[in-house]
C-alpha cells in the first residue's frame, strides 16, 4: 500500500488508467518505489507520463 507523499498529479492519473501497472507497483518495495516516483517527477509532459508509466516494466 502506498503511503501519503508527494506523487505527481499526471502520474496517479496514469496509474489509474493502468490497473496492471498500478498492481505491479504495488508490489514493489518502497524504495523502489520512490526511485520510479523520482524519475516521474522529471517528466515534464502528459503524453511523457504516459510513455513513463507504460514502460515502467518493459525492462523489468
Amino acid at each position: 500500500m502506498l503511503k501519503k507523499r508527494d506523487l505527481p498529479i499526471g502520474f496517479t492519473m496514469e496509474l489509474a488508467q493502468h490497473a496492471d501497472i498500478l498492481i505491479r507497483f504495488s508490489h514493489l518495495s518502497e524504495a523502489e518505489q520512490n526511485k520510479i516516483i523520482d524519475g516521474a517527477k522529471n517528466v515534464t509532459s502528459r503524453e511523457g507520463m504516459r510513455e513513463y508509466v507504460e514502460n515502467l516494466f518493459s525492462c523489468r
